[in-house]
C-alpha cells in the first residue's frame, strides 16, 4: 500500500468524527478571541487522540497548542475556527435564512479550516505511530483570522519559533497549492470626543466628534491618489455619536484598515492616516484616542513546499461527486449575480478556464499558478516570517462562490464542504510525511526561505506593550 493510500484509508477511518467536530463548531459561530466553544471542542478532540494539549497560550483564551510525538522535524499544522458577524444562515438553504438576525455565521468556512488541520495531524500521528517513526506533530489552534490577527499575538509571543515547516490550507472552489503573497494590514479605531451642545439654541458650544469622523474619512479618500496602486484603505464608522440631530455629537468612532504588499508600506501609510486624524481634531476642537485592533504581517513564499504539496494534489486527485451535489452547487450558483457567474473563472489559465466551463463544481485541478498577491491579508502571514509556510486550497463550495457570504455559510455543513475538508488533510497530511520522510526537502525550504527573507528579520507589527485582547 502506497503512502497515499495508507494516509487517505486513516483519514477516512475517522471520517464521521472529523465531519461532527466541523459540524459542532458551524453550529456555534463566535467571533475572534471568542471561540470558548469551539476551542473546547477541539481540545477535547484532541486529547481523545493522544495529543497533549495547552489552551491559553501566548495569553490569547481562545489560542490552542497540541502536541504529539518527540524530536525532530517538528511539523506544524494550523487550524482557524472563527466566524463572522451578520452571517448567521440556514444549512443547506439555496436562499438567504438567517438562523438569527444580526447573528454570526462560518461565513469563510473556518469551521472546515480547523477540523481540515485537525484530521491531517491526527493522520500524520497515526501513520507515524504505525510505522515507528519518530517526529513531533502540533496543531495550533488560532483564533481570530478575520478580526485580531491571532497568529501575530502567537507568533509575537515565541510560539512557532521551534517548528520546522507549518501546514495550512483555506477552503475555496477548485483545488491547488496557494502559491502568492498577501497584503501586510494594520487595524486602528480612532475615537473622536469633543463636547455636547443644543445643535439649535447653542451651536457655537459645541464641538463635534462626527465632524472629525466625517472629515477624517474625506482626507483619507484624498490620500488615495498619493500612496502606491496595490495598498487599500478601508474604514467603518462604528459608533456616529448619537441618533438626535438635534444633539452635537460628543463621540464618535471610525475603524480603519490599512493594506499594502509590504509591512514597511503599511506603517509608511498608517502614518499619514494618523496625521489626518490629528488634522481632524484641529479642524474640529476635538480630541483622538487612537485603539490598535489588529495586525497582519504578509505571506513569505516558498517554492520548494509548493512543489512537494503541488505533487499531492496531483497523486490524490479530486473527490466524487454526486448527482445531488452537483445540483445543490448549481442552486447556490444561480443565486449568485450576473456578475459574479461571469468572474468565477477570471484568473484561471484559458486551458483550465475551458475545463471548467459550465460547471459548477470544480473537478480539474489547476496547475500550479504563478506567484502572485493576492487582495486580501491574512496572519499565516506571521508565521511564514518565523517559519516555511505552505498552504492549499481545495473545492469546499460552488465554483464562484464569494467568501465572506452567506452562500458559503449555508454550503459549509454539506458533503461538497465535507469532501473537499477531507481532501485537503489528504493532501496536507501526505506533503508532512513527504517532508518527514524526506529531510533534504525540509533543508532547501529552509535555505529558500533565508533567501527571500534575505537578511530581514521578523518584526510583529503589534505595537509594544499591548495586551492581547480580552473578551
Amino acid at each position: 500500500m502506497s503512502i497515499h493510500e495508507k494516509i487517505s484509508s486513516l483519514i477516512e477511518a475517522k471520517s464521521e468524527a472529523s465531519v461532527a467536530l466541523s459540524n459542532a463548531i458551524w453550529a456555534v459561530p463566535e467571533l475572534h478571541f471568542q471561540e470558548k466553544k469551539s476551542v473546547q471542542y477541539m481540545k477535547a478532540a484532541l486529547e481523545k487522540e493522544g495529543f497533549a494539549t495547552e489552551v491559553g497560550v501566548a495569553g490569547l483564551e481562545t489560542a490552542l497548542v497540541a502536541t504529539f510525538g518527540s524530536g525532530k522535524p517538528v511539523i506544524a499544522f494550523l487550524g482557524e475556527y472563527d466566524a463572522l458577524p451578520g452571517l448567521s444562515q440556514k444549512g443547506g438553504a439555496t436562499h438567504y435564512e438567517p438562523l438569527e438576525n444580526g447573528g454570526s455565521g462560518h461565513g469563510c468556512g473556518h469551521n472546515l479550516l480547523g477540523t481540515g488541520a485537525f484530521a491531517a495531524a491526527v493522520a500524520v500521528k497515526d501513520y507515524l505511530e504505525q510505522n515507528n517513526q519518530s517526529a513531533t506533530i502540533r496543531f495550533y489552534g488560532c483564533p481570530a483570522e478575520e478580526n485580531g490577527s491571532g497568529k501575530a499575538y502567537m507568533a509575537k509571543a515565541g510560539i512557532f519559533d521551534d517548528v520546522d515547516i507549518a501546514i495550512s490550507w483555506h477552503p475555496g472552489t477548485f483545488s491547488s497549492v496557494m502559491t502568492c503573497s498577501s497584503l501586510a494590514n494594520y487595524a486602528v479605531t480612532f475615537k473622536f470626543t469633543g463636547k455636547s451642545a443644543h445643535a439649535a439654541a447653542a451651536p457655537h458650544l459645541g464641538r463635534s466628534a462626527l465632524d472629525a469622523v466625517e472629515l477624517m474619512n474625506v482626507g483619507v479618500n484624498y490620500l488615495r491618489e498619493h500612496i502606491i496602486p496595490e495598498a487599500r484603505l478601508h474604514y467603518a464608522v462604528t459608533d456616529s455619536g448619537g441618533t438626535s440631530p438635534n444633539v452635537v455629537q460628543p463621540y464618535a468612532e471610525v475603524t480603519y484598515l490599512v493594506r499594502a504588499p509590504k509591512k514597511q508600506q503599511v506603517q509608511e501609510i498608517y502614518q499619514r492616516v494618523e496625521n489626518i486624524a490629528k488634522g481632524a481634531t484641529l479642524m474640529t476642537g476635538t480630541s483622538v484616542e487612537i485603539a490598535f485592533e489588529g495586525a497582519a504581517s504578509n505571506l513569505i513564499s516558498n517554492k520548494t513546499l509548493y512543489d512537494a504539496m503541488q505533487k499531492q494534489i496531483l497523486e490524490i486527485g479530486m473527490p466524487t461527486y454526486t448527482i445531488e451535489d452537483e445540483q445543490h452547487a448549481q442552486a447556490i450558483f444561480n443565486t449568485f449575480s450576473p456578475e459574479i457567474q461571469a468572474s468565477s473563472l477570471v484568473g484561471l489559465k484559458k486551458e483550465d478556464a475551458m475545463q471548467l466551463k459550465d460547471k459548477v463544481i470544480a473537478d480539474h485541478i489547476p496547475s500550479v499558478l504563478p506567484e502572485f498577491i493576492m487582495g486580501g491579508s491574512t496572519d499565516v502571514g506571521d508565521v511564514s516570517w518565523i517559519v516555511p509556510t505552505v498552504q492549499c486550497t481545495t473545492v469546499c463550495m460552488a465554483l464562484g462562490t464569494p467568501l465572506h457570504t452567506w452562500q458559503v455559510v449555508s454550503q459549509g455543513v454539506m458533503p461538497i464542504a465535507h469532501k473537499g475538508m477531507l481532501q485537503a488533510a489528504n493532501i496536507m497530511a501526505c506533503t508532512a510525511v513527504e517532508l518527514i520522510n524526506n529531510p533534504v526537502l525540509i533543508a532547501e525550504a529552509k535555505k529558500e526561505w533565508k533567501e527571500r527573507l534575505d537578511g530581514e528579520m521578523y518584526v510583529s507589527l503589534i505595537p509594544e506593550g499591548t495586551n492581547p485582547p480580552k473578551r
